[in-house]
C-alpha cells in the first residue's frame, strides 16, 4: 500500500496527490484545531504554575498522527476562579494612585514613567511598552505576582521554564476581597504581574485590557513585553537546528505537515516526523520501500501578528537555507505569516526501504 493514500489514517497529518511545491499552508487544519481554552491568567489569580509538558507534548504529537486522538478537555477561565465571597485577596505590593478609581489608574504617571523607563533585559527584544492591556494567547504557560516592577527578576522566571519564550509584565488594578453580591465593589490595590508565553508577544496579542467584578474595574496600565531572541532547542535523534529565513518551499521530496496550536514546540514536531516514518514503515510499498522522514521545518504560525502555534513540514530529505522562501499567505482579510524557522535533520537518515 502507497503511504501517500493513507490520508485518513494519518490522523491529520496532511498529504496531497499531488504533492504542491511550493508547499501551501494547510488552512483547514489551521482553523478547524482545537485552539487552548486558557488564554491568560484566571480572574483573581495572583499565582499560577506552569503546567506545560514538553515529553507529554511530544507524545501526544505522536499519538494525534498516529491515532487520530481528539485533544483532551482544557480548563475554563470560569472554573479556575475559586475566590469565596468577600475573602480578603493576597496584598497587592504595588504603588497606588492618590484616587481610587479605574480613570486615576489609568492616568497614573508612576505606572507609565516605570514601564516606558524599564530596562530591556539581556537576550530579548522589547515588543511593546506602556500598554493598558496585558498579552492574552494560545501559548499562556503561567502566572507570578511580584513586589517590585522587576523585568529581570521577570526574565529570570521566563528563563527558568522550559519552552518559555516571552514575558509581559504589567501593574493590575485589583480589588480587597473578592467581589460579590454582599460587597460589589471594594477599594482596589496594585498588583504586579509577570506572565510567561511559550511563543513571542507582540502589541496585537496585548488585548487584555481587564474586566468587570460585580461593579469593580479591573484594569491594566504600564504593561511591557518581552520576546527571547534563540533558537528551539536541540532534539534527540536530529541535528540542528539550522536557522532558516521563511520556510521551506521545496521542489519535491514533500510528505505532509502538521500544525499544533498553542506553544511554540519543536518537539511536537519530531514527534510527527517520527510518528509518520513509524506509520509509513508499517505499511510498506509493494517494493520495500516507504517514505521515511528524515527531515522537518518548524516554525511559529502567526494570524494577523498573534501567534497561533508550531507548524510542521516534513520531508523524506534535507534542505538548505536557500529554499526557505515562504514567508506567509493570505486568506482573504488575513495574513498568515511565519517566523522562528529552523530545520532539523535525522541522523543517522532513514534508507526508506524495508
Amino acid at each position: 500500500m502507497r503511504s501517500t493514500c493513507l490520508v485518513a489514517a494519518l490522523a491529520g497529518l496532511a498529504y496531497a496527490a499531488p504533492r504542491p511545491s511550493p508547499q501551501s499552508m494547510n488552512f483547514e487544519e489551521i482553523e478547524s484545531a482545537d485552539a487552548p481554552l486558557v488564554t491568560g491568567p484566571a480572574p483573581g489569580a495572583v499565582s499560577e504554575p506552569i503546567t506545560y509538558n514538553e515529553k507529554e507534548a511530544k507524545a501526544q504529537a505522536i499519538a494525534e498522527v498516529t491515532e487520530d486522538l481528539s485533544t483532551p478537555a482544557k480548563r475554563s477561565l470560569v472554573a479556575r476562579d475559586v475566590n469565596d465571597p468577600c475573602s480578603p485577596q493576597p496584598d497587592g505590593y504595588g504603588p497606588k494612585p492618590p484616587v481610587d478609581s479605574d480613570a486615576a489608574f489609568l492616568a497614573y504617571p508612576v505606572f507609565q514613567d516605570t514601564a516606558n523607563n524599564a530596562p530591556t533585559p539581556q537576550g530579548y527584544q522589547r515588543s511593546f511598552v506602556n500598554k493598558q492591556a496585558s498579552s492574552a494567547g494560545y501559548s499562556y504557560m503561567g502566572l507570578t505576582t511580584m513586589k517590585t516592577y522587576d523585568t529581570i527578576k521577570c526574565q529570570q522566571l521566563c528563563d527558568a521554564a522550559n519552552l518559555c519564550t516571552a514575558f509581559n509584565i504589567y501593574f493590575e488594578r485589583d480589588p480587597v476581597i473578592a467581589p460579590a453580591d454582599a460587597c460589589p465593589k471594594p477599594d482596589a490595590f496594585t498588583n504586579i504581574k509577570c506572565t510567561l508565553w511559550g511563543s513571542g508577544v507582540t502589541p496585537e496579542t496585548a488585548t487584555n485590557r481587564g474586566q468587570y467584578r460585580r461593579e469593580f474595574h479591573v484594569v491594566i496600565a504600564g504593561s511591557n513585553g518581552y520576546t527571547k531572541n534563540n533558537p528551539p532547542d536541540a532534539q534527540p535523534g536530529f541535528t540542528g537546528p539550522t536557522e532558516f529565513g521563511g520556510a521551506i518551499n521545496a521542489p519535491n521530496s514533500y510528505i505532509g505537515q502538521k500544525f499544533f496550536p498553542g506553544v511554540y514546540d519543536a518537539g511536537k514536531c519530531s514527534g510527527a516526523c517520527q510518528a509518520t516514518t513509524g506509520y509509513n514503515k508499517r505499511h510498506p510499498r509493494a517494493d520495500g520501500t516507504y517514505d521515511a522522514c528524515n527531515f522537518y521545518n518548524v516554525y511559529l504560525l502567526s494570524k494577523n501578528n498573534v501567534p497561533e502555534g508550531t507548524y510542521c513540514s516534513l520531508y523524506t530529505k534535507p534542505w538548505e537555507k536557500k529554499y526557505s522562501t515562504n514567508y506567509g499567505q493570505t486568506r482573504g482579510s488575513d495574513s498568515y505569516t511565519v517566523s522562528s524557522s529552523y530545520g532539523f535533520t535525522l541522523a543517522p537518515q532513514d534508507s526508506g526501504h524495508i
